[in-house]
């Protein structure tokens, strides 16, 4: 655990050669997101990878702003203390609008650290082109604090599994682990907050995609084409945007590519971080 503004992150941290990538998971779970790729990629490169305040094993207090900003205010002090001259990114769903915000700032002011790159899997890159998901509204409502507490086992799991891809569906083990990482330290009563990330990164959309407009630092965009919230459509508004975009399409791949297709992602992250390196 890593004591920041109050609050402690858990930080897990692999490698000891080679550049640094911070990885940014998800909502609703966690670092443990990363798992499939973690050893893979611990062999070249120095990875931290924390869970979010009010995510996974991290503190989650019931009096907390869950904005994009404060993640991104607390990541940046993270790589404070701990010291990270320059890093790159990988970042996925909720991740990938704090990476936004964590570059947008470095256009206006000088942060301590330099970002290299950045390697976006699905999320909601064009935050218009994205699609939430029945329960998200159902959270991010007036009721959302009442629905939060109260939201069956059976109902999420139905929510993520619908988000894989149809030949590569989550196993039972895996959706126990993702409601425990939800449930921990009575997680579901504040996910009505920390669920309202797609409507702030609404507000805050022009200064999410003006840096990759601009073309700030090299991306690269991992995208699970079969996922309804973020696929084929999120990436076809991006690359409308950014017509010679780095896109990686994976067919068949739902919402969670570093689960579902590990093997391509890593060589897709690798490939594209060694011409960063060079």
């Amino acid at each position: 655990m890593v004591a920041l503004g109050g609050h402690r992150l858990f930080v897990a941290q692999a490698g000891h050669h080679g550049s640094m990538i911070l990885f940014i998971h998800g909502y609703p779970t966690s670092s443990y997101d990363w798992h499939p790729l973690w050893e893979p990629l611990a062999t070249n490169y120095q990875l931290i990878a924390p869970d979010l305040l009010g995510m996974g094993f991290s503190d989650k207090p019931a009096d907390h702003a869950y904005g994009i900003e404060n993640h991104a205010d607390l990541l940046d002090a993270l790589l404070d203390k701990m010291d990270v001259p320059q890093l790159h990114i990988v970042a996925h769903d909720l991740g990938v609008s704090v990476a936004q915000e964590m570059l947008a700032r470095r256009q206006t002011t000088s942060p301590s650290q330099r970002i290299l790159s950045l390697t976006l899997l699905n999320g909601g890159v064009c935050p218009e082109a994205y699609q939430p998901r029945l329960l998200q509204h159902l959270l991010s409502s007036r009721w959302g604090s009442w629905i939060g507490p109260r939201i069956p086992q059976k109902a999420f799991e139905r929510t993520v599994t619908r988000l894989f891809g149809s030949r590569t569906p989550p196993s039972a083990a895996l959706l126990q682990e993702f409601w425990a990482l939800v449930n921990h330290n009575n997680g579901r009563a504040i996910s009505h907050k920390t669920g309202r990330f797609y409507i702030d990164r609404l507000v805050l959309r022009d200064r999410l995609v003006e840096p990759l407009l601009q073309k700030a630092v090299p991306v690269r965009l991992i995208n699970g084409a079969a996922d309804p919230n973020s696929g084929a459509h999120m990436a076809q508004r991006y690359r409308n945007l950014v017509p010679d975009a780095d896109v990686v399409s994976l067919p068949g791949i739902g919402h969670w590519p570093q689960i579902e297709a590990p093997e391509q992602v890593v060589q897709a992250v690798e490939e594209f971080l060694r011409l960063q390196d060079q």
